[in-house]
């Protein structure tokens, strides 16, 4: 996966069967060894996570309740299925979530804080520019951008230190990565404008505008909304 899983959602080392295979599914999930909408038996997650049967019959209620697995009579258990629902759901909610944190972000970060999100962002932006020039932007570019990307949404988020709200937006979060494993993760056409998207809400951030940053965080959330819905 990348340095943003570990960021954005959080994983850390589990203590118990239970959290263990709570984050072996997770983790394969996002590394598409899951894929969303696929039918899986407890036996199956079994061999897919490496983890006791036990462990996984525990796992299934905690899915279940997060709205990540569904049992679908007479056919199984069906992992979450990308439909126009689910990204209708999972981006207003977002766009809830987000439009209060940015607000309240924009009044209370600190100054630093502000000030390397906004190096690291113009840093991949800079780079971008330069290989439009130079061949193109590359896989590894799109990565660092990605990573990026993640990371203040989820810095905006757990600002707030509140363990409710942060643990909703993982959730949520996962079930946007499972549109963006159908082909809605930043791409050569997209990387630059997302890029100057979370510009635009820095820049509201840096110069305390709360609702010019709450207006800026709408508008990245509602074109990355358009173009999961176009995969539909």
């Amino acid at each position: 996966m990348g340095a943003f899983v570990e960021q954005a959602l959080d994983l850390h080392p589990p203590g118990n069967m239970r959290e263990k295979a709570y984050d072996s599914f997770m983790r394969r999930l996002l590394a598409q060894e899951i894929r969303a909408g696929q039918f899986v038996t407890q036996h199956q997650l079994v061999a897919i996570t490496g983890m006791p049967l036990g462990a996984i019959r525990e796992l299934v209620p905690r899915l279940e309740a997060e709205g990540l697995l569904r049992t679908v009579p007479q056919r199984g258990m069906q992992i979450a299925h990308v439909d126009v629902k689910l990204i209708r759901d999972a981006f207003q909610f977002r766009s809830f979530l987000e439009s209060g944190a940015v607000a309240e972000f924009a009044h209370k970060a600190p100054e630093e804080l502000v000030r390397q999100l906004v190096v690291r962002h113009q840093e991949v932006i800079d780079r971008c520019l330069a290989a439009t020039l130079d061949g193109g932007v590359t896989n590894e570019l799109i990565g660092a951008a990605q990573d990026i990307d993640w990371v203040l949404h989820a810095t905006i988020i757990d600002f707030l230190g509140n363990a409710i709200i942060s643990e909703a937006y993982r959730v949520n979060s996962i079930k946007i990565r499972l549109i963006r494993q159908q082909q809605t993760t930043l791409s050569k056409a997209t990387v630059l404008p997302a890029m100057q998207d979370h510009m635009a809400i820095l820049s509201a951030i840096a110069g305390r505008d709360a609702d010019a940053a709450v207006a800026a965080m709408q508008n990245h959330i509602a074109s990355a909304r358009k173009r999961a819905m176009e995969l539909q």
